[in-house]
C-alpha cells in the first residue's frame, strides 16, 4: 500500500519520518537506565506502536545453528529457527530484511545489525508495509541492536538465550575473549567460526582495524582444558598489548614469546598467525609461528597456499621471524584456519587432511555468499565430514579484501 493511500482513521498507524523519530528518540532515551530484564519489555512496547504483533527477537547459538527466541514479557517466545533453512535464518546471513505474506498481513523478519555484525534477528507481522514502514522498521532494529550488545555486558540472560548446552569453564573463558565474530566495512570483511562451540579451549583469534590497517591473530595453544584456554588468554592479551604498542610482526612474535615462556615455562608453546592487510592497497603482510599456511581463494577457488618461512610456535624462544608478503587482488579472500581441522582421524584411519579441505572450500565458494555465510557452512560442513564431532579445536578465519574506500559514508547528502 502506498503511503497516499492510507486514509485518516482509527486504524491508521502514523509511520511517517518524523513520527519514527520521535518513537527512536523515546527509545533511545529509556534505553540509557533501563535494566535488562525490561528490554524487551520496551521493544515489544515500541514495536506494536508502530502496528507490529507477534513480536520476536532471535539470537545466533554459539554453535551458529539456531537463532533461538529470547524470552521477556511481550515477546514471543517459539521454536528456534533454523539458520540455514528458514526465511528468519536468511535475513541473518544476507543481513537483508525478508518479507514473507500471510493471510493476516505480512511477516517480516529484519536483521540485527550492530555496525556490521550481526546479532540476530527481529521477527514481526504487520497488517500491511510501504517503504516509510521499512525505513522506520530499518532504523528500529539497528537501534534494538546496540540495545542488546549494550546490555549484554550487564546480565547473563542473552548468554543462556543464545546456549544450546553446557558449556565447559575453558570455553566461557575463550568466547569471552572474542571480538565480534564478524565485521564488515566497504573495503574489507571478516569472519571467524570456533568449533566445538561449547568445549572449545586453546584456539582462538582476534582482529582489530586500525585507520587502514586491518591486524588479524589466529592461534591455537597446547593441550585442551583449562591449561589450553588460560594460555590463549596470555597469549591474546600480549597480542593486543604489543599491537597496540605499534611495533612491527616481527617485534610482535618476540613480545609474545617472552610472554608465553615466561609464565609457563619451555615445554609450553602456541601456534600462531599474525597478519596485516592494508585495506586501502591490499597489501598484505604475515608471520608465521608453526601454523598451518592459509589458503588464498581468488575467484571462489583456492590458487595456492600462502608458504613462506615459519618460524618456532610462541613461547619456544625462535629466531626473529621473517615477514611474508603477498599483493591481494580486488575480491581475493584468505583463509586461516587451527590444525585442529586437518589432521582430525578416526582411529588408524589417515588425517582429513588440507586436499579435502581445498575441495569443501572451492564447493562451498561457489554456493554461499558473503564471509560469514561461507565460514559458518564450511565449519558444519567439515565437521561433519570428519564424522560429527572433533577431537581437537578447529577454527576458521576468513579475510575478504575488497578496496575502495568508505569516504563518502561521512557526506550527508
Amino acid at each position: 500500500m502506498a503511503e497516499d493511500d492510507r486514509q485518516p482513521g482509527k486504524d491508521t498507524v502514523d509511520r511517517s519520518e518524523g513520527f519514527g523519530e520521535r518513537l527512536l528518540g523515546v527509545l533511545l532515551d529509556r534505553a540509557h537506565e533501563m535494566p535488562p530484564q525490561l528490554i524487551a519489555p520496551l521493544i515489544a512496547e515500541e514495536v506494536a506502536r508502530v502496528g507490529g504483533r507477534d513480536i520476536s527477537i532471535l539470537l545466533q547459538d554459539y554453535a551458529q545453528l539456531l537463532l533461538m527466541p529470547l524470552p521477556g514479557r511481550g515477546l514471543s517466545v517459539g521454536e528456534p529457527e533454523p539458520i540455514g533453512d528458514s526465511h528468519a535464518g536468511t535475513a541473518f546471513l544476507n543481513a537483508t530484511a525478508v518479507e514473507v505474506p500471510q493471510a493476516a498481513g505480512l511477516r517480516m523478519y529484519l536483521p540485527l545489525l550492530d555496525g556490521s555484525d550481526q546479532v540476530g534477528v527481529l521477527a514481526l507481522t504487520l497488517k500491511t508495509v510501504d517503504d516509510n514502514d521499512r525505513r522506520l522498521l530499518r532504523r528500529l532494529a539497528g537501534l534494538i541492536a546496540d540495545m542488546l550488545v549494550t546490555k549484554h555486558s550487564y546480565t547473563d540472560q542473552f548468554f543462556l538465550t543464545r546456549r544450546r548446552e553446557p558449556m565447559s569453564v575453558a570455553a566461557e573463558i575463550q568466547w569471552s575473549l572474542l571480538p565480534p565474530l564478524a565485521m564488515s566495512v566497504p573495503q574489507v570483511a571478516v569472519a571467524g567460526i570456533l568449533e566445538p562451540a561449547y568445549n572449545v579451549a586453546g584456539d582462538s583469534f582476534d582482529y582489530a582495524l586500525n585507520d587502514d590497517i586491518l591486524h588479524v591473530a589466529v592461534l591455537d595453544a597446547m593441550g585442551h582444558g583449562l591449561n589450553a584456554a588460560t594460555m590463549a588468554t596470555v597469549a591474546i592479551g600480549a597480542y593486543r598489548h604489543s599491537r597496540r604498542a605499534g611495533i612491527g610482526l616481527s617485534e610482535i612474535y618476540a613480545f609474545m614469546d617472552r610472554a608465553i615462556a615466561e609464565q609457563f615455562g619451555p615445554e609450553h608453546f602456541v601456534t600462531a598467525q599474525m597478519m596485516r592487510l592494508d585495506i586501502a592497497t591490499g597489501h598484505l603482510q604475515w608471520v608465521n609461528a608453526g601454523h598451518p599456511a592459509p589458503l588464498l581463494i581468488r575467484n571462489h577457488q583456492v590458487v595456492r597456499q600462502l608458504d613462506g618461512p615459519t618460524t618456532f610456535p610462541v613461547g619456544f624462544g625462535g629466531e626473529e621471524p621473517q615477514v611474508s608478503e603477498q599483493m591481494l587482488h580486488r575480491g581475493d579472500r584468505v583463509l586461516c584456519f587451527t590444525d585442529g581441522l586437518i589432521e582430525e582421524h578416526e582411529a588408524g584411519e589417515e588425517e582429513f587432511g588440507e586436499e579435502q579441505l581445498i575441495h569443501w572450500v572451492n564447493r562451498i565458494e561457489q554456493t554461499e555468499e558473503g564471509v560469514r555465510a561461507v565460514v559458518r557452512s564450511l565449519s558444519h560442513a567439515l565437521k561433519e565430514e570428519r564424522g560429527g564431532s572433533t577431537s581437537d579445536d578447529a577454527t576458521l578465519f576468513l579475510i575478504e579484501w575488497r578496496g575502495g574506500a568508505a569516504d563518502h559514508l561521512v557526506i550527508l547528502e
